[in-house]
């Protein structure tokens, strides 16, 4: 894979946004806060569930032996584990972070960045991710869509 393909991954984008939020937290907060340790809290509880995501569907990942990248052709469906409640969770995970980040970061401003980080991910990942698996998983992957959600 070029390297320039390595720059358009989820994980980039996510942390763009982490960096945007933090700008805009240290340059542009207008006195606006989300106030109080229950911020805190709730940044934790976020990022930590997260990570918790990311852990648990890159280990049925691998479990199955196919690749976690974007863009690759998926070896299986992975139909197991977190991917019963979820058809994207180590996405699902990203968006926890990034809300988590701007929750830490106090970050009021930023909160427009969800929505947008959530756009960005379908229309270039999400989306071609699953047409490439209902083409070579078709009824298979039609069944799986009818039971569980593509987020939660």
């Amino acid at each position: 894979m070029p390297w320039f393909k390595w720059i358009d991954m989820p994980p980039v984008w996510l942390v763009s946004f982490i960096v945007l939020a933090k700008l805009q937290s240290e340059h542009l907060t207008y006195g606006l806060s989300f106030g109080g340790p229950w911020a805190d809290l709730a940044a934790g509880l976020l990022i930590g569930g997260g990570l918790i995501l990311l852990v648990l569907a890159m280990i049925e990942m691998r479990k199955q032996r196919t690749t976690v990248i974007p863009h690759s052709e998926a070896a299986k469906l992975v139909t197991g584990g977190i991917f019963r409640r979820s058809r994207n969770p180590i996405y699902l995970g990203d968006v926890l972070i990034l809300a988590g980040f701007i929750l830490r970061f106090d970050a009021v401003l930023s909160l427009p960045l969800l929505p947008l980080f959530v756009w960005i991910i379908e229309r270039r990942f999400i989306v071609p991710e699953e047409n490439g698996l209902r083409r070579k998983f078709r009824a298979d992957f039609a069944r799986y869509c009818q039971k569980t959600r593509r987020w939660v």
